[in-house]
Formats: C-alpha cells, structure tokens, sequence
C-alpha cells in the first residue's frame, strides 16, 4: 500500500488517495479464485473443476477482481490514515479509481478529528465542599433498614392508612363515561408510591375494608395519554384487603438481625463511616465537574456532527442493552412512552455533546503535558477488567484493545494534572437543611 496524496477538502475532511501495488493484488487475486471455483460452473467441466483461464476467459479477466479491492482496501485505507497521521470519526467514502493486473488505486473521503485547542487549564478556581453526615442521615438509613426486616400483617380493624399496601377494585369515569385502561380488579397498591396519578392515593386512605367510595382526580397537563390530559375524572373503588408492616424494635437485637453488629451504636457507627465515605466521593464529583465545565469553556474546536451522532448511537445501544436485562426491549420501550426514534435520540443529545467535549479537551491536555499510558498502568487496567468480567487474565488482553485503554488512561491522568493544578479557596462545611434548622431552633431558644 501506498499513501499517493492527501488534502484538506473542507473543515474536517479530508481526502486521500491510495494504492495498492500488483504484487498484494494479485496475491488477493488468487485467493479469491481459491474461494469462489468451487461455486463456478463451465460447460464441458464438472462444477468446481473449470481451469482458471477458461473461468477468466468467459467471465472477463476481472472476474475476481472485486472480491479481492473489498478485501485490500479496508487495511490499505487504515494504513493510509496512519501514514496521513488524521484520525477518522466516521466511515468513509470509498471511491475506485484504477483496477488492473497492476493492482488498484482508490479515493477515500472521510471526516476526521477537529484540532482542538485549551487554554487556562491550569490553576483554575474551584471550591470543594465539604458535606458533614448529620445523625439524621444516620437516622433515615436507620429507617430504611428497619422497614426492609419488618413483617406484614393484615389488618382489618382499621381504615387503609399511607404506606399500607391495599388490594382495591377500581373503574375510572369521565363526565360519567368509564374510559379505556381506568379499571382494576384485586389490583395491588402501596399507598404513597406514587403509583398512581397525584392525589389518588391520599384518597384511598381513610376507607375500610368493602366500603365503597369514590376518588376524584384530575389527569396531569403532560399525562402521556392525550384524551386524558388535564381530565377531571371519578374512580369508584373497592378495598379487598389492608396490610401494614410491623417495624421492629430498633435495640441491639435488630442490629444483630439486620448486620454483622452487636449492638445498635456499632451499626450506626459503620453506617455514618460508609455515609461519610459516599459523600467525600460526591464532593469529588462535583469539583470535578466544575474543573471540567471550566475546562471545556476555555476549549475551541470545530467538533463534526457525526462525532455527536456517534456518541448518541452508543448511549442507545448502552440503553437498549440495560432494558434487555431487564427482559424489555427498546421497541416496547417507546411505545409504552409514547417515542418515537427521533424523540428518543433527542433525550441524549445534551448529554452526548458534553461528554464528546470533554474527551477532545482531556485528549488535548494529555497531548500538550506529555500524559501517556505506562506498561504498568496498563497491567493493572488488564487485571481490573479481568476480576470485573470473571476472565483469565490473557484472555482480557485478547478482547481489549491496548490503544483505546491507553487512550482512557491518559484521559484519566489528564482530569489529575486538571484536579492538582486547581486552585480551591479554603472548603466550607455543608450539612443537611434538617441539621441546620435544628440549629438555628437552639440559637433562637438560647437567646430568649
């Protein structure tokens, strides 16, 4: 192969022109002949069994020569985007220009990376937060495991309360009409999960057990039912069954039940240093979105539009995936919304334009400050991804491609040099509203 010119035709695109000498060629020549003989049948020879020369003599000299440019061409091309040193962001454009027993030139069009400049990436001004665990954070993740290691009861000496879970009929009418999907039957609810539209809920609290009543609603303004939007409508229901849960005690037994603690102080003491820990990590996220957002504003380039469309495509194929695990697909998906492919596309595209610039910019700064990957960084990605996926460490290697993990490291190394080169006034203290309410209650006591 060889890279004959290459040229700048518009922003971002470029042309190249490439050949590919006889010797490679007629060597893919044979292997197609190789390949397809066996398929080719002349009269006079059994099917198979033709000489080459009589194929090419009654099909054309050229017969193979297609199948063998498609074989050379995608490698040529790469080798010529190497050697142009351009990288590609979407397909390109193949155009044949020559085909012959001394071998074949072609054109190719493609679109390649914008030039990226940064500028004030170092000693940019961020402050980091600090966030304070409160002993009512502890308190609500308290609750929280209180009510997972609660029983259910039934209840039948009582109104439906909130947080019971009812089994109710329901029918639903609008100007006296029932209309379509308003009714159930045996239909299973937990009262304040939000299950329902606004204000159903509430409603159902207050009735007993085979007591017939009635909830009056109004559909919401953006219900993704078009007929019922905005509606007022009258459900007339029916309540089968009450049950609550019964909460344990919170003592040191429930903390032997529900952890690997004593007592109920060592479980709280565990859960405000795991708390503690979670909200260091978002106190990193955060300065670290500020440095990034700083850093893309002082980033110009003239990024292309299939760099963005690219990005999309993998962000509903990541989706499409998550839902099949689920047992769903995509397809189901938006009809159930209500999507179609171009709304649905239309929901990435804030987040897919912020994550292309954030990867041109970090590329960027990797380049200008020299970041690479080492052979141990490496390694010790390799060994990551094979205790994530379960797999032998060569394997790993195998089906992961060195360059693109070189290319995330040095990313990643990019955002540290950003982090370390910041300059963040001095951090203040955050804690949680309830907390600080609390505090302004003693203050005012104090002072009268």
């Amino acid at each position: 192969m060889s890279l004959t010119a290459s040229k700048k035709i518009d922003t971002n695109l470029m042309e190249l022109e490439i050949s590919v000498p006889a010797e490679e060629f007629k060597a893919a020549v044979d292997r197609s002949y190789r390949k397809n003989a066996p398929s080719i049948t002349i009269p006079g020879f059994r099917k198979g069994k033709a000489p080459r020369h009589m194929i090419e003599k009654m099909y054309g000299e050229g017969v193979f020569f297609e199948d063998a440019v498609n074989e050379l061409y995608p490698s040529a091309y790469e080798a010529a985007a190497k050697e142009a040193g351009i990288t590609p962001v979407d397909r390109a454009d193949i155009e044949i220009l020559e085909v012959g027993k001394d071998g074949f030139s072609f054109k190719a069009t493609v679109t390649v990376k914008p030039e990226v400049e940064v500028e004030g990436y170092k000693g940019i001004e961020a402050e980091k937060v600090e966030y304070t665990v409160t002993d009512e954070d502890v308190d609500a993740e308290i609750a929280k495991l209180q009510k997972r290691a609660g029983t259910t009861i039934s209840v039948e000496d009582r109104p439906a309360q909130m947080g019971d879970n009812v089994v109710f009929d329901f029918e639903g009418f609008i100007d006296g009409v029932a209309f379509e999907g308003g009714k159930g039957e045996e239909f299973p609810l937990t009262l304040g999960s939000n299950q329902f539209i606004p204000g159903f809920e509430e409603q159902i609290a207050g009735h007993a057990i085979g007591e017939d009543f009635d909830v009056n609603v109004s559909f919401p303004e953006n219900y993704h039912v078009d007929e019922l939007k905005g509606k007022p409508a009258v459900f007339k229901c029916k309540i089968h069954q009450i049950k609550a849960v019964e909460l344990p005690e919170l003592d040191d037994e429930f903390a032997k039940d529900v952890s690997e603690f004593e007592t109920l102080e060592a479980l709280k003491a565990d859960l405000k240093s795991k708390l503690q820990e979670k909200k260091d990590l978002e106190a990193n996220d955060e300065l670290e979105n500020k440095l990034v957002d700083a850093v893309i504003a002082g980033m110009k380039a003239d990024i292309p539009a299939c760099m963005y469309e690219r990005k999309i495509d993998e962000m509903v194929q990541d989706f499409a995936y998550r839902l099949q695990m689920q047992g769903l697909n995509l397809e189901t998906y938006m009809q159930y919304t209500g999507s179609t492919v171009e709304s649905f596309r239309e929901t990435f595209k804030e987040q897919a334009e912020h994550q292309v610039k954030v990867r041109l910019a970090l590329e960027k700064i990797a380049e200008l400050e020299n970041l690479t990957a080492t052979e141990e960084d490496l390694e010790e990605q390799f060994k990551k991804a094979a205790e994530v996926y379960g797999m032998e460490l060569e394997k790993i290697k195998e089906l992961l491609p060195a360059d693109e993990i070189s290319k995330d490291i040095a990313v990643n190394k990019a955002i540290d040099f950003v982090r370390e080169n910041a300059v963040a006034p001095k951090a203040k203290k955050k804690t949680t509203r309830k907390s600080t309410a609390k505090k302004a209650k003693v203050e005012e006591e104090a002072a009268e």
